[in-house]
């Protein structure tokens, strides 16, 4: 039976060619994962391990519920700690460190490369007795010298086109900054080789800046030959104040350092996965419908095997035998094309915000065994219905000639099973469709609903051929007898017809409900962009943690052009157990830059001890107008007494609440700062002239933006971008693996009908004729599963479309019709193009040997 096996893989491998391509693309995609995931890993490490080579024990502050109220944890850490580390045994240099948050500007005033505060490192450039600093060691000029000059790595220098004696713009926490670039350093600190810039000070100016005078954020120390670093490390904590400082290795930190970067750039792992998972899946139908097809030609060879004497057991593991080896194949082509998408994901994945390190493949044992348990897994789950039927295949079928349909009792137990699940499936997300919460368990039973009705659509597949192809049908029977043969043809195997389908069905189901959730979603991005936002423009910080200079304020509002410049100071608001946030604004101003729609009340009687809340936070908390409502401001979480002195309806500008400026800013994380300012323009419109004014009045700080209505949307509708390139990406899958399963079909149909096609080209059917009759076939399966795609993908985004509402209120359901028109155009194509090599060989059958061989 293993020889026999290994006969018909070999017999059928131009047939089975096409499933092993279609197995072969979702184990790349899980090897090639794999591989890079690993691979990327390891260069973490060795990057992390470069950074901290000279490192035995970092020294850092440690909070202590001891320490005097108000102290900063890091004043233990000064020069007096800094001599007595030195006097330790073991200890062969000691190098303290200033480190912090220092973001660099680019021409346009825009971070350079990262607006990211963990990747934007600042620190003290500290040189040692040779004048160089171990771990920034200069590349060109020389280290700075005072509180006006820096220096940059070269990643930094190339990103920004800086030369020695350049004037850089840059910002830690407040004001802009100028300096003089006076050296270049080379760093093997992951965070910036992953993306991010590095910025150093003289140890003065560093310390000012992220510490305070003579007081350091970490002291690193390097152990004397023969020393291990875990023998001084404790050697060092026995010196340190108890519980005010600790002592960790360099191996460590490097550890910790490398995990954290490749935590924060393992999201590049997820998309590949997901088409593995979408290759995979679709690809099963493709492998399904192969092997049916294979067992239902060989009927009378497994049921001479069964006369002679082969068991059930060995018919159905003949099947299986010759799946493993299709799997075994499609595993090791899979594998190495997994190799090269490993080694072309860097460049694909990795950008100037994210770049990744540089290093070899590192081929571990868990993409192998993935490679082979996916491959080999997939393509006998696949073969194990198949096998059944081969199993059950009697002796006697031997003496029949012509395959014998299905019984009526198993198509009324398929739809029977299959309406089952399409009304549990549909109900669920009907029942969704008036939840408006996007919570976690909500999504979680939405995409189970989703997958109950997909798999409800595979299951009524070929109940719905009939009806469908015959609809579809009438089309192509305006090209006369072809067409109507086209369409006899589809409906000849139902249950070939839907398998055949399902792929494309299901790919564009994914595409279509991703299509109809990012165009809905897009659409009320745009609208909650403006909804409310009375000014043309907004100036804000990048991270809630920053602050807006009040001078800034200042300047805006004088800035040619500005009619209006409100400032706004966000800070938590402390309300019935939870946390909310609240808007500081000046009462004369706030109509002026917000779209207010008071239901109760009005923002004019705003001030100390009085608020206003939306219509969201009072309906929750059951207060209106002339309430009081216990609640805490900022820093004060102990509730006091606040009067509500209006509602208004939910404005994503305001916010839950409005609260009065002075008294807003002044419980703030920064007392006296903003975070917003909101601006309108003398002509009530944006303008690349003062847009240029605003980023000039701000300084052109790198930690603010300056956006239009026009930016707010584009960066509100960054999420609807990976969404869309997930959308398109799913769609090239499904397309590539239906066009292989229309391709092994229709080969198969037309060896299986060489008698028929002899006998149509004997009764005056020309080579054209043929051509065009197996194409138009292709496209009625390919229409087939279109229509039933579109259906389900298209209600399943309907229904849930509510739970988008929910997190977001200007969520509306829209379709896309572009879109989908295109979905519908390309599907066609691709039935049209997938029958091409099929219809040429048909059309070349000559009708004498064809009538009299087949």
């Amino acid at each position: 039976m293993l020889r026999t096996a290994l006969r018909n893989v070999l017999a059928h491998k131009a047939r089975l060619a096409m499933t092993v391509l279609a197995v072969c693309l979702g184990v790349a995609f899980v090897s090639g994962t794999l591989v890079f995931a690993d691979s990327s890993a390891a260069a973490h490490r060795a990057a992390a391990s470069k950074n901290f080579a000279g490192v035995a024990v970092t020294v850092t502050p440690k909070d202590s519920p001891d320490a005097p109220p108000g102290e900063d944890r890091r004043s233990v850490l000064d020069d007096a700690l800094v001599r007595k580390l030195a006097g330790v045994s073991g200890v062969a240099a000691v190098r303290p460190a200033a480190d912090g948050s220092a973001t660099l500007s680019a021409a346009d005033g825009t971070p350079l490369r990262s607006g990211r505060a963990w990747a934007n490192l600042g620190a003290a450039h500290v040189p040692g007795p040779n004048g160089q600093d171990a771990r920034y060691p200069l590349v060109e000029g020389r280290a700075p010298a005072g509180g006006e000059e820096i220096a940059v790595d070269g990643g930094t220098a190339a990103a920004g086109r800086f030369r020695l004696g350049d004037t850089i713009t840059l910002a830690t926490d407040g004001p802009v900054m100028a300096k003089r670039l006076v050296g270049i350093v080379a760093t093997k600190d992951t965070r910036v080789t992953a993306g991010g810039t590095l910025a150093l000070f003289d140890r003065a100016t560093a310390q000012q800046l992220f510490a305070s005078p003579g007081r350091y954020t970490g002291i690193d120390l390097t152990a004397a030959p023969g020393t291990g670093q875990a023998e001084l490390a404790g050697r060092v904590a026995t010196v340190l104040p108890a519980g005010r400082a600790e002592a960790t290795t360099g191996a460590a930190q490097a550890a910790g350092q490398a995990a954290h970067v490749a935590t924060l750039t393992r999201g590049h792992t997820k998309l590949p996965l997901v088409f593995a998972g979408v290759s995979l899946f679709i690809g099963s139908f493709l492998i399904v419908n192969t092997f049916t097809m294979l067992v239902t030609r060989r009927t009378r060879e497994i049921a001479l095997l069964r006369a002679i004497g082969a068991s059930r057991r060995q018919v159905a593991g003949s099947v299986l035998a010759e799946a493993a080896l299709l799997g075994l194949v499609s595993s090791a082509a899979g594998f190495l094309l997994g190799l090269g998408i490993a080694a072309v994901l860097p460049g694909l994945l990795g950008t100037a915000q994210d770049a990744l390190p540089d290093g070899p493949l590192v081929i571990g044992p868990r993409p192998v065994v993935a490679a082979l348990g996916v491959g080999v897994g997939v393509t006998v789950l696949a073969a194990w219905l198949p096998s059944r039927s081969a199993a059950k295949v009697a002796p006697v079928e031997a003496m029949r000639s012509a395959q014998q349909p299905p019984s009526a009792a198993r198509a009324r137990i398929r739809g029977a099973a299959g309406l089952v699940l399409l009304v549990l499936g549909a109900g669920l997300l009907v029942s969704l469709s008036g939840v408006k919460d996007a919570s976690v368990q909500n999504l979680q039973d939405a995409m189970l609903a989703c997958g109950v009705l997909v798999v409800a659509l595979i299951v009524l597949a070929p109940l719905l051929a009939a009806p469908v192809i015959r609809l579809a049908g009438r089309l192509t029977g305006r090209f006369g007898a072809v067409g109507h043969l086209a369409r006899e043809n589809a409906l000849r195997d139902p249950r070939r017809t839907a398998a055949t389908a399902s792929a494309l069905m299901i790919s564009t189901a994914l595409v279509a409900g991703l299509a109809v959730v990012g165009h809905s979603t897009a659409q009320a991005l745009d609208r909650q962009a403006a909804a409310g936002l009375g000014a043309d423009y907004v100036i804000a910080t990048r991270t809630p943690t920053q602050g807006i200079d009040p001078a800034a304020v200042q300047r805006v509002a004088a800035a040619p052009g500005v009619r209006t410049a409100a400032a706004v100071a966000d800070v938590s608001l402390f309300v019935g157990g939870g946390v909310r946030q609240i808007a500081g604004v000046d009462p004369a101003t706030v109509d002026a830059v917000m779209r207010l729609d008071f239901t109760d009340g009005s923002a004019e009687e705003l001030g100390p001890g009085r608020i206003a809340v939306s219509a969201t936070l009072a309906r929750e908390q059951g207060i209106a107008a002339g309430d009081r409502l216990a609640a805490g401001i900022g820093r004060g979480r102990d509730l006091s007494p606040y009067t509500v002195v209006g509602v208004y309806r939910d404005n994503p500008v305001a916010g839950d609440a409005l609260g009065d400026l002075g008294e807003v800013r002044g419980s703030g994380f920064l007392p006296g700062s903003v975070q917003r300012i909101l601006v309108t323009t003398d002509d009530g419109a944006a303008s690349d002239a003062v847009g240029k004014r605003l980023r000039t009045a701000v300084g052109d700080n790198p930690l603010l933006k300056v956006q239009d209505r026009a930016a707010l949307v584009h960066e509100a509708a960054g999420s609807v971008g990976d969404l869309l390139t997930l959308m398109y990406g799913l769609l090239a899958i499904g397309v590539v693996i239906s066009a292989l399963g229309i391709v092994n079909t229709l080969a198969m149909s037309v060896s299986e009908r060489t008698r028929e096609i002899g006998v149509l080209r004997a009764v005056g059917m020309d080579r054209a004729g043929v051509r065009r009759m197996i194409r138009l076939e292709a496209v009625i399966v390919a229409a087939f599963g279109t229509l039933l795609g579109l259906a389900g993908g298209v209600f399943s985004a309907w229904a849930v479309g509510s739970l988008a509402n929910g997190a977001m209120a200007q969520y509306a359901f829209v379709l896309p019709w572009g879109t989908l028109l295109l979905v519908c155009l390309l599907s066609l194509a691709v039935g049209a193009a997938a029958a091409v090599v099929p219809a040429r060989r048909a059309a070349a059958l000559s009708p004498l040997r064809a009538v009299a061989g087949g």
